[in-house]
């Protein structure tokens, strides 16, 4: 059997999600993966390295009863991290369990890695599929690897190596603080590992508010963690240990871990209609890229999220069945780095706001009870509002993340500042703060 319905190619969580969803509408889908079903998320992405989040967050939280509840001792163990990111969330890594779940709703499952050889076409090895009605291409993306003086030559590590690690490195060098980099960076510091983080731009976080990523590089060097923001690295060697020059200096460690980036590639993609130069696949509100070609998921530029991925899998496989649906909307994408304090952002920040020619207002908050009472001075509420409704926010604190989807919410639904002013928030909880920072906004447009 080599012709069907749809071939979805690529089974990340967008692909997995549309490709499940047209099989359970009657249509005969064929799924293409060279990797495990699922992609990345089940396996090194968003599952397991939350685990590990939350296991380095036990810890920070059992150093702070000192000053707040006594005294404790810390001895942190990886093991029971590792048994728990291998056999509970990765399922040593075999995607028996979610290839089985797809066949057995219909679907049509085949192994290897495919390529678009004409409209409607993928071939797999010998094997040339066709599609009556389109391709879903959802491929995911993959490291970027820097283009370094002997990176290529060593043992460096990708996220993938460091979830899967059965131990902890006794020094660490991150490159790139981006949110993985982050989370990773603070993990294996909480359990032990000495860590130097380089990113060459000139804050952390460089796509949110620059407050955010100054206020995670003061916890992470309160933390212990060395941050070095406007650097690069120009040399990779290794011989027993890394050796990484950054401006003038080398640093040294045991590990190096590379999370500079993702990646697309749209090799072959010429032969329907997609330009292959591009970083991304352009599509419009119903995730149509060409004639009979739909995309989703990380090829579309539009955020390296399994939310988004998912969004646009759904979009994309009700309009293929026909449906009236909505289409994509991505003023209000919600994003959360997972670190200790969360930085949950929603929207524009206040530098792309300006840049897309908004008149824009702030309002900004640092303090709250709840903050006071939880012990911690690390927190941040930013509001970007234009004509009178919010296009961005930001909350950084305990339960940044949480407090974002409030904020996501007001974004999406162009919910007026004064309706939001006008509002009651629960006394004393994080997300009080909103209040705060909507009277520091609206404070702005007064004379």
């Amino acid at each position: 059997m080599n012709e069907f319905d749809v071939i979805v190619l690529g089974m990340g969580p967008g692909g997995e999600d549309a490709a499940g969803r047209l099989v359970e509408a009657g249509l005969s889908v064929a799924a293409v993966e060279a990797g495990l079903v699922g992609g990345e998320c089940p396996y090194w992405g968003c599952v397991p390295s939350k685990m590990m989040i939350r296991a380095a967050h036990v810890l920070g939280e059992a150093r702070r009863v000192s000053g707040l509840a006594g005294s404790s001792a810390v001895t942190p163990d990886w093991s029971p991290v590792a048994k728990r990111v291998r056999e509970e969330a990765a399922d040593n890594w075999d995607d028996k369990a979610a290839a089985d779940r797809f066949e057995k709703k219909g679907g049509h499952l085949v192994r290897g890695h495919g390529t678009v050889t004409g409209p409607r076409e993928v071939t797999v090895g010998d094997r040339v599929l066709r599609a009556r009605r389109g391709l879903l291409i959802s491929t995911g993306s993959t490291p970027v690897i820097p283009d370094i003086d002997g990176l290529s030559e060593t043992p460096y590590w990708t996220n993938r190596d460091a979830v899967s690690t059965e131990s902890v490195p006794e020094s660490m060098i991150v490159l790139g603080g981006g949110a993985i980099g982050l989370e990773l960076a603070q993990v294996f510091a909480r359990f032990g590992s000495r860590v130097t983080v380089i990113e060459a731009a000139p804050s952390l976080l460089s796509g949110e508010e620059p407050e955010a990523g100054e206020l995670i590089a003061k916890v992470f060097r309160d933390e212990g963690i060395r941050v070095l923001t406007g650097v690069s690295a120009s040399r990779v060697r290794f011989e027993d240990r890394f050796a990484v020059t950054a401006g003038d200096e080398v640093i040294e460690a045991e590990t190096l871990l590379v999370v500079a980036g993702r990646k697309t590639d749209l090799t072959g993609l010429s032969v329907v209609g997609i330009e292959e130069n591009q970083k991304f696949i352009p599509t419009d509100p119903h995730m149509r890229a060409a004639d009979g070609v739909w995309a989703a998921g990380d090829v579309t530029g539009r955020g390296g999220f399994t939310h988004v991925a998912n969004y646009q899998g759904r979009i994309a496989a009700l309009d293929i069945l026909g449906e009236e649906v909505a289409g994509a909307d991505y003023r209000a994408v919600p994003r959360v780095t997972y670190t200790d304090p969360e930085v949950g952002a929603v929207g524009l920040t206040e530098r792309q706001a300006r840049d897309e020619g908004l008149a824009v207002t702030v309002g900004v908050t640092t303090a709250g009870a709840r903050d006071w009472i939880h012990g911690t001075k690390d927190i941040l509420i930013k509001l970007v509002a234009s004509d009178g409704v919010l296009v961005g926010a930001t909350a950084v604190g305990p339960a940044g993340g949480e407090v974002m989807g409030a904020l996501a919410v007001a974004v999406h639904a162009r919910v007026p500042v004064m309706t939001l002013r006008s509002m009651m928030y629960a006394y004393p909880t994080f997300h009080r703060g909103i209040e705060d920072a909507l009277k520091n906004l609206l404070n702005q447009d007064r004379p």
